[in-house]
């Protein structure tokens, strides 16, 4: 069965002049010619988005969208009318805010965080600002330590309330932000803590443990072997020092040379690291 709003990989049923038709069970789902390459032939089975053109007809292309559906992305407003707003969303159709699920007054060329739904009365594509609705901590899908998909929403005083895996909400504190952030961000992060009574979460960002140390591990070898094979950067170092230069917080720098000196990568010297001689 073929899904609105989702890649589909599609069998290439018949070629025509404008294109090519694809199996949906039925008369077929056209590929327009200009999403067509050459390696293409019957019987193929494609990867493809599919959705309603301006004219309302479904169907299917290889270009790929910011978003599908269910997901929440921050996307830039092309137009705007008493009807709502289009959006850029990575296709040749602008997705459609309507008026009625609009936060904020949405103006053109600016930037809103929305989530991608079906409309349930024409059965198309469209977004919304209204996000709440859709985000809850009743039932979780998530543990300590699993690695989330983080979108950032708001801040807070004491951090930023983060979009976890498009379902959830948890929270990022200040002392776990090592970058400047904007809400509509999204990366990779891991659930720190989960309060049972309440199910609260704190998220922070990266990867939990020492996958995230073998990360920076070879960050910190690819840099020493750059710079002649020493840098002037140690445990006494400034954080600001080292996430600038680095990347990273200076509890995570410690945390990865330590693991780097114990395995006689490096060697730690007054005023800075030295790789060893191998």
């Amino acid at each position: 069965m073929v899904k609105v709003g989702e890649y589909n990989h599609l069998k290439i049923l018949r070629m025509v002049d404008f294109g090519y038709y694809l199996d949906d069970g039925k008369e077929g789902i056209l590929l327009p010619k200009r999403f067509v390459n050459a390696e293409m032939k019957a019987e193929d089975v494609v990867k493809v988005f599919v959705y309603h053109d301006s004219e309302d007809r479904i169907i299917a292309t290889t270009q790929e969208p910011k978003g599908v559906l269910g997901d929440i992305v921050k996307l830039t407003a092309v137009s705007v009318t008493e009807q709502g707003a289009f959006l850029d969303w990575g296709l040749m159709k602008d997705i459609f805010v309507p008026k009625s699920q609009q936060i904020t007054k949405m103006l053109s060329r600016g930037s809103y965080l929305v989530k991608i739904v079906l409309d349930e009365k024409t059965g198309r594509l469209a977004a919304t600002e209204k996000i709440d609705q859709f985000l809850s901590n009743d039932t979780l899908t998530v543990k300590e330590l699993d690695e989330v998909k983080l979108t950032v929403y708001r801040r807070t005083d004491i951090g930023y309330v983060v979009i976890i895996n498009n379902m959830h909400t948890g929270v990022l504190h200040f002392n776990e932000i090592y970058r400047d952030i904007t809400a509509g961000d999204t990366f990779t992060g891991f659930i720190k803590k989960i309060y049972p009574r309440d199910n609260k979460i704190d998220v922070a960002a990266g990867k939990p443990g020492y996958k995230r140390v073998e990360d920076e591990s070879e960050k910190i070898i690819r840099l020493l072997k750059e710079n002649d094979g020493y840098l002037p950067y140690y445990d006494k170092s400034e954080p600001d020092e080292i996430y600038s230069f680095f990347g990273m917080s200076k509890k995570t720098f410690k945390m990865t040379i330590g693991n780097l000196y114990k395995k006689r990568l490096i060697n730690i010297e007054k005023a800075g690291i030295k790789l060893t001689e191998q």
